[in-house]
């Protein structure tokens, strides 16, 4: 049985909301961001970067207490409103190549500690307290963890139904999406979805593990400081973005290295050749078109690498391409122990990845990029149900949410 909630979102009025939703504030060059926080004083940027107004960069504590000085500013001016009453909010984003629907609302920490929510990756204890004192200190949550469930007609007629409806908003941003927001706040249908997702074993999320663990971690900390604690309150919950399997959206990362560990490029190709069966396409670009076949770019030349078909699989970690070019190349042959850490690898993603690693490598800055085939759905649930963990940068996960849309306070 999976538990999720309805509440009291504190969200844009309809006539900023298209001026103060925001990207994920690391998502933007700084000539993007200096413009935005010039001309649009109701970028929700503004809040997540308080130094702005003092024309200083501010970290740490310090910087925690501005961001809910400048929140707290943005609700007294009227730019935000708080709803009356708990709701959940359906949610729609058309790009000009997919659509993207699901559903607001707050996940359960006992189902996280449970494993009813599952988990593919590992977190850095440092990033989970950090983020666990910026939600203590502030007192909300506007980025949602992205969480899935298997596909189900039962609660399609459900969303289908509300989204044909009047939208409370419908915006447009400057990447050319659309965006739609529907309240759900009638007892019958509030009751409709939380019994579909009560008949559920799991979900799994898909991005936001460390915003959970840090949920998790803040939860644990106030219960204990709370004589009266009932497991009802709201830091009990986080907020979440329920989405569909299908809708979701598995991209790859390509890997970039900057040096051969020394060796020749006949000694590296050697070595590969030990797990791969190798072709080399020359200047026609080559990207792999299933699992276990790998593309590589090395002195001006494409190759492609098949995983040879003896190569023994102990379980589904040993199954996934990001993990078989650690154990394969990455770390016996190229030297690279810490995917997270090493400054000689780097990740890039995006639809010209392919071309943005030729780009890197030609102009001397990387030797040597692999690329890889998207991971599926059911890699990462397999992954999540043998309690296993990807490697760093093994996807890339569309939709990418904004900030400031909805925000669940604790």
């Amino acid at each position: 049985m999976v538990k999720i909630i309805p509440f009291s979102a504190v969200r844009p009025t309809k006539a900023n909301v298209g001026l103060v939703v925001a990207r994920s504030y690391e998502d933007y060059p700084t000539d993007e961001l200096n413009t935005i926080l010039s001309y649009n004083p109701f970028s929700f940027l503004h809040i997540v970067n308080p130094g702005y107004k003092f024309h200083q960069d501010i970290s740490g504590e310090r910087r925690f207490s501005l961001v809910k000085n400048r929140y707290q500013e943005f609700l007294e001016e009227g730019i935000f409103i708080k709803d009356e009453t708990p709701a959940f909010y359906i949610y729609k984003i058309e790009t000009q190549k997919d659509s993207f629907c699901g559903i607001f609302a707050g996940a359960s920490v006992e189902d996280y500690r449970n494993n009813k929510i599952k988990k593919h990756e590992a977190t850095i204890q440092l990033r989970e307290e950090l983020f666990k004192e910026y939600l203590k200190t502030v007192g909300f949550n506007a980025e949602p963890v992205l969480l899935t469930y298997p596909d189900n007609t039962v609660i399609n007629e459900i969303i289908e139904t509300i989204t044909q409806r009047i939208p409370t908003y419908e915006f447009a941003t400057t990447d050319k999406a659309t965006h739609f927001l529907w309240k759900v706040d009638d007892a019958v249908s509030i009751q409709s979805i939380q019994q579909f997702f009560n008949q559920l074993d799991c979900v799994y999320i898909a991005d936001g593990h460390h915003r959970s663990a840090s949920s998790n971690l803040l939860a644990e900390e106030l219960q204990q400081k709370n004589k009266n604690h009932t497991g009802e309150e709201s830091y009990n919950y986080f907020m979440s973005y329920f989405i569909p399997e299908s809708n979701l959206k598995i991209y790859e990362f390509n890997r970039m290295v900057k040096d051969l560990n020394g060796l020749s490029k006949e000694e590296f190709l050697i070595q590969l050749d030990e797990y791969f069966r190798i072709e080399n396409h020359g200047a026609d670009l080559y990207k792999p078109s299933k699992i276990h076949h790998f593309g590589m770019y090395l002195d001006g030349e494409f190759y492609s690498l098949y995983l040879r078909k003896n190569f023994k699989f102990t379980d589904e970690l040993s199954r996934l391409d990001t993990h078989i070019l650690f154990t394969t190349v990455l770390k016996p042959i190229l030297g690279i122990n810490d995917l997270r850490n090493d400054r000689r690898i780097e990740y890039g993603y995006g639809k010209y990845n392919t071309i943005k690693m030729k780009d890197l490598i030609d102009c001397g800055k990387f030797k040597v990029g692999f690329s890889l085939f998207p991971v599926n759905v059911n890699q990462l649930k397999a992954i999540a149900d043998n309690n296993l963990k990807m490697p760093p940068k093994t996807t890339y996960i569309e939709p990418k949410l904004k900030s400031g849309l909805t925000i669940y306070e604790f």
